[in-house]
């Protein structure tokens, strides 16, 4: 663990203010759910919640499966990271930090379909080195709120995305949206 060096007092009320910088550096946002862990010592741990975090074994096999009828690259992210790929090219992507652009299409509840060099294109993660030439992106929602997002990413410029790629995107970010309300 990392000290910091910011020392905080709790309020009258048990409450204790996590400073600016921090929330600003972890990408915690305000009304962002906070898990609490605690450890032998008396450390308490605050951990940024991701609720499809949780389903991140299942939303792993699900790209699998998803990469394998399609032949594209598939990532579902929550609204922080990539917590799942399938196909080629995959570990470019498995568990980096998504990209401001892409975390903007999850927050305004966004779907595209869209061709590298088109206004709609967005990089998935920070260090998207931008090989890949068509998306199908697809906002999940879960009791309504935006939590994450499916990808379909392809490198070739041949294997143009399509109205069914679109559709593939919609119905995996619903199914996963409905399997995190259960």
């Amino acid at each position: 663990m990392k000290a910091t060096g910011i020392v905080r007092r709790i309020d009258d009320l048990g409450r204790v203010v996590v400073p600016k910088e921090i929330r600003r550096t972890l990408r915690i946002r305000e009304g962002d759910p906070l898990e609490i862990f605690t450890d032998r010592e008396g450390e308490i741990i605050l951990k940024k919640y991701s609720p499809i975090g949780e389903l991140s074994q299942f939303a792993g096999q699900y790209a699998e499966s998803l990469a394998q009828s399609t032949g594209h690259l598939v990532c579902i992210t929550d609204r922080d990271h990539v917590i799942a790929a399938a196909g080629n090219g995959k570990k470019e992507f498995e568990g980096k930090p998504i990209s401001r652009q892409l975390e903007e299409l999850i927050e305004d509840r966004k779907n595209i379909l869209a061709q590298q060099g088109d206004s709609k294109f967005v990089r998935i993660t920070l260090d998207d080195t931008g090989n890949y030439h068509d998306q199908a992106i697809s906002t999940i929602i879960c009791e309504g709120d935006a939590i994450g997002a499916v990808v379909l990413y392809e490198k070739n410029e041949t294997a143009k995305m399509g109205e069914t790629e679109s559709k593939l995107a919609i119905t995996a970010a619903g199914f996963l949206g409905r399997q995190m309300e259960q």
